[in-house]
């Protein structure tokens, strides 16, 4: 099922997301539908706070990025209690995007490298040290179960510029081809 994204300004994407154990309803159901739905809105990335659930939990496929990033391996994986444990190396500076944010791409820079625990879909226990991209969509993702979005970590005053569409992505001002949940959009 293709469930509908939350759009900035919505509560859920700033709440700190609560740990889930393996007997959460519906899980795999609900990991299925995480996919589906990243992949219907043309995302690499999708936490589960950005349809609306509070939980730590996010998938990812990286794959289009393969092509750009030769020698990235697996992908294509979900992440359930991450916890990053580590960043480290050089910052680097990478054009992000986010499906709660529509039509808004800025440079964000973070680091190459983190190590990362976390359980997979089948709740077995995982620490791994990540690096390049993959690195990357995972920091985006995991952001949002801190409630943390991309354009805070940006340039202020960049933020200060980028005002107006934020608040008119809120209202629902902004045309997706998904559909999306607008905090602020007026019943018609």
């Amino acid at each position: 099922m293709i469930m509908p994204i939350v759009a900035y300004g919505h509560p859920t994407l700033r709440k700190k997301a609560e740990v889930i154990d393996k007997d959460y309803p519906d899980l795999q159901q609900f990991i299925a539908d995480m996919f589906e739905t990243m992949y219907a809105s043309n995302g690499v990335g999708l936490a589960a706070p950005q349809v609306n659930r509070s939980i730590r939990l996010f998938v990812i496929d990286a794959t289009p990025y393969a092509e750009d990033f030769p020698g990235e391996t697996n992908l294509k994986r979900v992440f359930i209690n991450p916890r990053v444990v580590e960043e480290r190396g050089e910052e680097w500076s990478f054009n992000e995007g986010c499906l709660s944010i529509p039509d808004i791409r800025e440079d964000v820079l973070r680091k190459t490298e983190l190590r990362i625990q976390y359980y997979d879909e089948q709740f077995n226990y995982h620490d791994e040290v990540i690096s390049g991209v993959l690195a990357r969509v995972m920091q985006h993702e995991y952001d949002h179960l801190e409630g943390v979005l991309f354009v805070d970590r940006i340039n202020p005053l960049r933020k200060i510029m980028l005002k107006r569409k934020l608040t008119d992505i809120t209202k629902g001002l902004v045309k997706t081809d998904y559909r999306m949940i607008f905090p602020l959009a007026k019943k018609r």
